[in-house]
């Protein structure tokens, strides 16, 4: 596949519908993780333009910033911190609808107002989250949470 994407739908469920194949055939044949985590935020954040999307991997018993796209990120988050260290100790996806409600929001920026966190999941060991975030109240459903997490399933073969 060549290295663009082609997403015409107008509805959210459409939109992952469509782009899901092509980020498969995207990574499919890529066994960097780096590349690959890459590519999936640039894929996300040019397909649905959400105001932040980014990895946060495991490492030295914290999650440390990865590939993402956006404004400068957070670089070190404890695993009992925030949205991604609560996805992280919980095992499972975080919405939430309004960050300034989330007791122990690491606000990286001011401008985040609501955030999904998915885990990826390998081995049964949390290896990294991805963590979007938008710039709307309320902008993150279970429709979302359904499509990152297969976006997510799709990578743990990189890890």
């Amino acid at each position: 596949m060549a290295e663009t994407l082609l997403v015409t739908s107008t509805t959210k469920q459409e939109k992952y519908i469509d782009l899901i194949p092509q980020l498969k055939s995207l990574l499919e044949n890529e066994t960097d993780l780096i590349a690959n985590l890459a590519n999936t935020a640039a894929a996300l954040r040019q397909t649905f333009g959400f105001f932040w999307v980014g990895f946060y991997v495991v490492k030295q018993n914290q999650l440390i910033l990865a590939p993402f796209q956006g404004d400068i990120a957070c670089t070190r988050i404890p695993f009992h911190k925030g949205v991604c260290g609560a996805c992280y100790t919980q095992a499972k996806t975080i919405i939430v609808p309004d960050v300034e409600k989330f007791e122990g929001h690491i606000a990286c920026s001011s401008l985040s107002k609501s955030e999904i966190v998915v885990p990826i999941i390998k081995n049964n060991e949390v290896v990294a989250v991805l963590d979007v975030d938008s710039d709307e109240l309320d902008d993150f459903s279970e429709i979302d949470k359904k499509y990152l997490e297969e976006i997510v399933n799709i990578l743990t073969l990189s890890f």
